[in-house]
Parts: C-alpha cells; sequence; structure tokens
C-alpha cells in the first residue's frame, strides 16, 4: 500500500539528507520525494510517498517527528488532499507522426513546450495514474527522455468546501 506523507521542516542546510537517511536506515524505499519552499522562505515541506502496511507507515512517521528539524508530519489519507504530478516527456516525432501525437496531448491536456524536426517535448501535469497514463501511449513513439517530479500533496480544507473537476486543472 503507498502512503502519501507531508513534512514541514525547516529550510536549513542538510534537512533533506537527514529525512532521506532516516528512510534508507531502516530499509524503506522512497517511491516518491517532492521538495520545495513554502509561503513562508523559512520552512519547506516534504511530500514523501512510501509503500508499506500501516506499521510501517506509524514507525515512520514517529521517527520523522523525533528529527529536530521537522516542524509536523502528517500522513495524508486519500480524499483529504489533492495532489499532482508534472512531467516532461521528449518523444521521438517524424512529421507524418506530429498530428497524431499532438491528438493525444490535446485530450490529456498536455502542453506542446518544443518541437524540432524530429522530437518534440511535451508537459503534463495531473494525477499519477494520468500521468502513467500518456506516457504509457507515448512508448510506441519512442521516448527519448523522461522527468517527472513525483507527487506533491496538499491538504484539502477542513468544511465541506467546492470540489473542482481536479482534472481540469
Amino acid at each position: 500500500m503507498k502512503h502519501t506523507i507531508s513534512v514541514t521542516v525547516e529550510n536549513k542546510f542538510g534537512v533533506l539528507a537527514r529525512v532521506s537517511g532516516l528512510f534508507s536506515s531502516r530499509g524503506y524505499n522512497i517511491d516518491s520525494l517532492a521538495v520545495g519552499e513554502t509561503e513562508n522562505p523559512a520552512v519547506s515541506r516534504m511530500t514523501i510517498v512510501v509503500k508499506g502496511d500501516d506499521r510501517i507507515l506509524e514507525q515512520v512517521m514517529k521517527q520523522l517527528n523525533k528529527l529536530i528539524d521537522v516542524i509536523d508530519v502528517t500522513d495524508l489519507r486519500s480524499g483529504s488532499y489533492v495532489s499532482r504530478e508534472l512531467m516532461l516527456v521528449k518523444v521521438k516525432c517524424s512529421t507524418r507522426k506530429r498530428t497524431e501525437i499532438l491528438e493525444i496531448a490535446n485530450v490529456f491536456r498536455a502542453k506542446t513546450i518544443d518541437i524540432r524536426h524530429e522530437s518534440m517535448i511535451m508537459l503534463i501535469t495531473g494525477t499519477e495514474d494520468k500521468v502513467q497514463a500518456f506516457k504509457q501511449l507515448m512508448e510506441p513513439y519512442g521516448i527519448l527522455e523522461l522527468t517527472r517530479t513525483g507527487k506533491v500533496a496538499m491538504l484539502r480544507e477542513a468544511n465541506n468546501g467546492i470540489v473542482v473537476d481536479e482534472d481540469s486543472i
């Protein structure tokens, strides 16, 4: 089972190394890790995706809370948060296949960032499943290069707010 954990930390040298070291020293693999400054430049947010049962999740959260520079650790449960990934993909693209690839990109609301004679680079954002589905559809054309951000996530408000169609964002 995959768990998504949001960790707010002091934006200091070495914090990322200590957090990732905690996982590796206990034999846990990080599936996805995204880190960046928050609205406060002194604080960063880490979104970590880890596989394991509830026992492993509980142990990881306890160990994270013990680290000095950690401000808060939150288990993001399904439905209580919104998340997105970003992927840049460079696809082999002959002139005769270009229209076909652009049509697929349009269905997925992917943006074409660069077009060359033999390749094109597209950007797609969305849920992990959407990004993965787009990647699979691009594979037959020949993926030359690919990079992904991993999941970034944010808690929803506690009240019953308006939910926007998440794929339209």
